[in-house]
């Protein structure tokens, strides 16, 4: 499924091989998309672009740098070091490490997401990157959660050592 961007630039597309003008098709992709619309500039821009004979409703290519502070050796060092001592701050961490302050930052904090779509996307991908036997012991651990939640009648206890002394009692 589409989304509402790539959906207006794709309409944008065909109005613009229909012959409309930037003020016409603004007008009717307001009036169709409301308070989603993109802006003013966005559309210009576009329009311009199908205009002068650009074909591609994808986003724009954007520069990225690596990612190179985030890696799982700095990670797992980082979470040494707070264990050692919990009183370090994210800049002497930093000092310590040879990281980055926001590196640093987003390893202790973890990440933050930008919308409900990159959540999505971010899980999708961790979920592919499950082997199949690790996805299934998941299962199969949640299961017997299940049924040990149901015998007990909603007494669950997630510690089995825990369980099989209440039961003895």
């Amino acid at each position: 499924m589409l989304s509402v961007q790539m959906e207006q630039r794709v309409n944008l597309k065909f109005l613009v091989k229909l012959g409309k003008t930037f003020t016409k098709a603004y007008a009717m992709l307001k009036e169709l998309y409301e308070n989603e619309c993109l802006s003013r500039t966005q559309v210009f821009e576009r329009f311009k672009r199908f205009k002068e004979g650009g074909e591609t409703t994808e986003d724009d290519p954007r520069p990225e740098r690596p990612s190179t502070s985030k890696t799982d050796e700095n990670i797992e060092e980082i979470g040494k070091l707070i264990h050692e001592d919990r009183r370090l701050s994210i800049r002497g961490l930093a000092e310590i490490t040879g990281i980055d302050k926001e590196c640093v930052r987003q390893i202790l904090h973890g990440t933050r997401f930008e919308s409900v779509e990159a959540v999505k996307a971010k899980a999708t991908e961790v979920l592919n990157q499950l082997k199949e036997a690790d996805f299934q012991h998941s299962f199969q651990q949640w299961k017997s959660r299940m049924e040990l939640c149901r015998d007990r009648q909603g007494e669950y206890i997630e510690d089995e050592k825990v369980a099989t002394v209440i039961g003895n009692e």
